[in-house]
């Protein structure tokens, strides 16, 4: 009876040391892991500062160009306008414009002229038909007699007087100016206007019409006068929709 208890005691003793054995194992490992992470996290941690770094650095640079792209549309924005009041400014007859065209000069035709008759006017019907033959045909800037004619050009009689704007025209040769939009334009110009009738009419009131070979450079002046806007009123921002 003596053996199978000092077996079964053996088997015991060595069940119970096994179990402490695999104990004291469980609890030693997590040191050694927590050990590991802890440099593991430590490395991690230095990753990410240099990450955060490199993010600093390229929200800085992000910024800067945000600021340099803002700047330049501000500045593209105002040469935008510049250009844009330009084009408004010679669209209205504001700015001196030099190109390519022909110039015209009426005069009294002499040889029609007899003793005793009054010295021929031209009369603002002819002036205009005229006028209107030169836009039919492509002319793009006009000035008469120096005065540039812009779409509120008034030309009417005055005191049997005709006049362009209060300019009178009452001394001979009067020289028209005419820009085209080209070389090629302003020949096509003179040739049409070389065969007009509008011209023939002219002879009614006893008055020449020439028209001169094209140039190549030829300057048509700014209109001079203020232009006066009607039936517009400035924009009240208190009733508007703007977005101010």
């Amino acid at each position: 009876m003596g053996r199978p208890k000092n077996l079964s005691f053996s088997i015991i003793a060595a069940i119970i040391g096994l179990m402490v054995a695999i104990q004291f194992q469980t609890v030693r490992e997590p040191e050694v892991r927590d050990t590991r992470d802890t440099w593991q996290l430590r490395e991690d941690l230095m990753k990410e500062k240099e990450i955060q770094s490199k993010l600093l650095l390229e929200i800085r640079s992000n910024e800067e160009k945000i600021a340099k792209y803002e700047t330049e549309r501000q500045q593209s924005k105002e040469e935008v306008l510049r250009e844009t009041l330009n084009e408004l400014k010679v669209e209205a007859g504001l700015t001196e414009i030099t190109g390519p065209g022909i110039t015209l000069s009426i005069a009294p035709a002499f040889n029609l002229i007899v003793d005793g008759d009054e010295v021929p006017t031209i009369s603002p019907d002819m002036l205009k038909r005229l006028l209107n033959e030169l836009n039919m045909y492509g002319a793009q800037h006009v000035s008469v007699d120096g005065e540039r004619i812009i779409n509120t050009t008034v030309i009417r009689d005055i005191n049997r007087e005709t006049k362009i704007n209060g300019h009178s025209l009452n001394r001979f040769p009067i020289e028209i100016k005419v820009i085209a939009g080209n070389a090629q334009a302003a020949e096509k110009l003179y040739n049409r206007m070389k065969v007009s009738t509008v011209a023939e009419d002219f002879f009614i009131d006893n008055l020449e019409v020439k028209v001169n070979r094209p140039e190549s450079k030829l300057v048509v002046p700014a209109y001079q006068d203020t232009i006066r806007i009607r039936y517009m009123d400035p924009v009240n921002k208190d009733k508007g929709g703007g977005n101010g």
